[in-house]
This record gives C-alpha cells, structure tokens and sequence, in this order.
C-alpha cells in the first residue's frame, strides 16, 4: 500500500481526501463527515452501469469505492458468466478489482452485484448466498433484475457498460 500522508503538498491530491477529520475548508467537498454519503445529493454520488443479457436490460448503482471504480474503468466488457449453486452468476474479469478499503469477505444478498477477488469474477446474485471470505460488494441491481437473472438458464454472454440506457 501507498502512504501518501497528509503533510502532502501536492494540490492535486485535494480531491482525493476522504478522512473524516480532514481539517482543509478549501472547498465544499473538504467538509466531508462520516454520513456524508448519506447526506448529500443522490445525484452526485451515483456510479450506474448497464448490464445486458440477451434481450435482457438491466441496471445497477456502484458503491463508491476504489473496487467499482476499477470496474468502471474497464468498461464496456463482455464476461462470459455460468451460474453458480443456483444463486449467483460469475464470469472473469479483464483485470483485477483493487481491494483497498474492503474488509476480508461479504454476505451479499439477492440482488447485489459483487467481485469474487479469489476468481477475478463478477458475480450477480439472485438468491441467497451467506458470507464468504474474498467477496466484494460493487453495488446493488435495480428493480426486479434479480428475479430476471434467475429466470435465465445455463451460461450466459453479459455486456456491463457505464451509464444507464
């Protein structure tokens, strides 16, 4: 890991602070607060991705983290996907999704989208999977796209791109 310290003097590095106790008042974006996630704006803070499958549709909201934001530095990408244990559906990804900032493991729920870090692997989850070491969460499917991933059978083609269609 990188120890960029706060005594940094390099201004480019000003957008990039995300300590709660961040002391610079520079700007609105210094203020932050441990709930300024949840305080600001909706509209400012939404990463969203489109995810198609066949004739399928789908959208989803990316948490803000240094994993999604790897993930949408690669789109568009076309994974390959198989289903899995009749709750997930997984396929390889390019490159690796950065961890930095994820604890060990994650209990994903129906309808979350995550990256398997042992496989490389973008995972959408429709059914019921409990906790399991190396699993990320990325952000959460829209709507009923859960049940829509369960409706479909066997291997899959899954085109993910930035933005919603």
């Amino acid at each position: 890991m990188s120890s960029t310290g706060c005594a940094s003097s390099d201004s480019s590095d000003e957008h990039l602070q995300t300590s709660p106790t961040s002391s610079t008042t520079s700007g609105t974006l210094d203020q932050r607060s441990p709930t300024a996630e949840t305080t600001s704006t909706p509209e400012e803070n939404l990463m969203r991705i489109t995810i198609s499958i066949g004739d399928e549709q789908l959208s989803a909201t990316l948490t803000d983290s240094a994993a999604a934001r790897d993930l949408l530095a690669q789109l568009p990408v076309t994974v390959e996907m198989v289903d899995h244990g009749g709750v997930e559906k997984t396929g390889p990804l390019p490159e690796p999704l950065s961890l930095e900032g994820q604890p060990e493991g994650a209990d994903p729920s129906p309808g979350d989208l995550g990256y398997y870090a042992p496989g490389n692997d973008l995972v959408l989850y429709y059914g019921d999977q409990s906790y399991f070491a190396g699993i990320v969460i990325l952000g959460r499917l829209d709507g009923d796209a859960a049940e829509r991933i369960s409706a479909l059978d066997g291997p899959v083609t899954t085109v993910v791109r930035e933005g919603q269609e």
